[in-house]
């Protein structure tokens, strides 16, 4: 963890007083500026101004955030349990030492030029270790939030969370309609149920087909493994969107061969994927699909734009069945007005994309400049050469006995854990994870605006072939619930890849939550409504008031 104290020591100090006094000076000479009859206009810009003074000292106000690593990079001088693929290695995988302390270098100094002189292994860039340090307008400061440490290395947890790695490897192209009858689903969850530390969903204390790889919301557990939000039709303005999906190629995957994986650590350039028909996302594989091509907020605007209904806009025909705005929304018991660039569609369309943007900047400060910690392809690497022998590494034995490890083996004559894309892992670290934060302020951000209790109307569920789509009718489901299953989808989506970890998603989400919830408490004092505030409910199930 680097220090950065001198921001947060500004901020606490010697920006508290110098804010405070700019707005006491305004506050005083208040009633001056009025007897010079300035206006309107000039009492205007005073109030935007006390606006965002009282955003900056409210946020100012805040404890400063205790910021904990699990202690893995301190632990381990050979650097094992830390990120650093595209950095120079050595024949085991292990990082070159004197291009990681470049690395932790640059991120201390903040200097520029000191990443320009990071010393890579190849070709491949690291993905935007300077936004680390970038600054947010709304909400607290990136560098203003809290997240617990990751598992360690030798933990029990991370052996658990890499055993459902190599599962969900292994059952990537098994439809997740025929989770509760495929026997390799089955052998998955009786396996995971030995881990204790897997913090996942269970029946009378069993990992079962029927939780298997779901999040841990009331959402997550009910209805169709994938949200409607990734299956209804979209009304996209004039245009009809379907949700087909550019599947990858059934049973093809990457990083196998240890050559192949070796060569990625160092940053070597890779084929282009291989792609396959349109479909329905059907299984792991095409949800990894999609959340390999998506742009950071698509799954949540198209969820807004489902939500928005827009009846009749692309045929006489189909009426598109929306929700109603959330009950706080003004606009909601009007005789005269509707909402539009407040408490309408966009405000609700900026709202998404904007908390999207402040999540990755916080997400971004964790990765590069507090944790550090490994991708899932560069622990499997470790669980690799210590089952063959040439190294020693602290593996927890729940992993190293479980009969996944096997299978894997018998399929690739390695111990690698299969990579969905070509390239493996992005080169960026993992924890939290980016789409999980951003799932995390969107699915918040689309709670706020709507109602969450409010029906999905006509249901579906994908056929196995994903070819088409079937009515559900084994329960009722709802938007805010559907919005969490869908914030755990783009999350989980990314480990049916290979290239997160169940606790960066998880955690990534209340993260991202977190982020969202600063900025709707700025946000809420601009309105000229009569407005009590935001209300939604959060992953963990309680009701917050913004």
């Amino acid at each position: 963890m680097n220090d950065n104290s001198d921001r947060r020591t500004f901020l606490k100090r010697g920006g508290a007083a110098a804010i405070g006094a700019l707005a006491a000076t305004v506050r005083a000479n208040e009633p001056a500026a009025r007897s010079r009859s300035r206006g309107a206009k000039s009492r205007r810009f005073e109030e935007a101004f006390r606006i965002r003074v009282d955003a900056a000292e409210r946020q100012l106000s805040k404890p400063l955030p205790i910021l904990k690593t699990n202690g893995d990079e301190l632990r381990y001088q050979t650097r094992i349990a830390s990120f650093s693929k595209g950095l120079r290695h050595n024949a085991l995988g292990e990082v070159d030492p004197d291009a990681y302390n470049a690395l932790v270098h640059a991120l201390a100094s903040g200097e520029p030029a000191d990443y320009e002189a990071i010393p890579l292994g190849g070709v491949v860039r690291l993905v935007n270790p300077q936004a680390s340090l970038a600054f947010e307008m709304e909400g607290g400061d990136p560098h203003g939030f809290e997240l617990p440490p990751p598992p360690t290395f030798d933990s029990s947890e991370q052996a658990a969370e890499a055993c459902e790695l190599y599962w969900q490897a292994l059952t990537r192209d098994v439809p997740f309609a025929e989770y509760e009858t495929h026997p390799l689903i089955d052998r998955a969850a009786s396996d995971l149920s030995r881990f204790d530390s897997l913090h996942a969903p269970r029946e009378n204390g069993r990992i079962t087909p029927r939780t298997l790889f779901r999040g841990n919301s009331a959402g997550d557990r009910v209805g169709p493994y994938v949200s409607q939000f990734l299956l209804k039709e979209v009304p996209f303005g004039a245009i009809r969107l379907v949700q087909h999906v550019r599947t990858a190629t059934p049973g093809l995957d990457y990083l196998t061969t240890y050559d192949e994986w070796l060569a990625v650590q160092n940053g070597a350039a890779t084929a282009p994927r291989h792609g396959s028909v349109y479909r329905h996302i059907r299984c792991g594989r095409d949800l990894a699909a999609y959340v390999s091509l998506d742009f950071s907020y698509q799954a949540f605007q198209t969820a807004c734009l489902i939500l928005f209904g827009m009846q009749g806009t692309t045929d006489a025909q189909r009426s598109y069945k929306g929700a109603p705005y959330n009950a706080r929304n003004p606009y909601r018991k009007s005789r005269s007005q509707t909402g539009f660039v407040t408490f309408g569609g966009a405000q609700a369309l900026d709202l998404v994309a904007r908390v999207s943007s402040a999540a990755l900047k916080a997400g971004w400060y964790q990765k590069w400049c507090v944790h550090r910690r490994l991708r899932p392809e560069e622990f499997a690497g470790r669980v690799h050469n210590h089952r063959t022998g040439a190294a020693n590494y602290p593996i927890d034995t729940s992993l190293l006995h479980s009969p996944v490890l096997e299978m894997i083996d018998a399929v690739n004559r390695t111990y690698l854990l299969p990579q969905a894309f070509p390239e493996g892992c992005p080169i960026h670290p993992s924890y939290p994870a980016g789409h999980a934060v951003v799932a995390g302020a969107c699915a918040t951000a689309l709670k706020a605006c709507f109602d969450e209790k409010f029906p999905v109307h006509d249901p579906v569920v994908t056929a196995a072939d994903g070819l088409s789509l079937m009515p559900y009718r084994e329960g009722d489901l709802t938007v805010g619930r559907e919005i969490d299953k869908l914030a755990f989808n783009v999350s989980m989506g990314r480990n049916m890849a290979g290239i997160h970890w169940r606790s960066d998603a998880a955690e990534g989400m209340r993260f991202g939550e977190a982020v969202a919830l600063s900025v709707l408490s700025d946000l809420k004092e601009c309105f000229n409504e009569d407005f009590a505030g935001f209300s939604l409910t959060k992953f963990d199930g309680t009701t917050v008031e913004v």
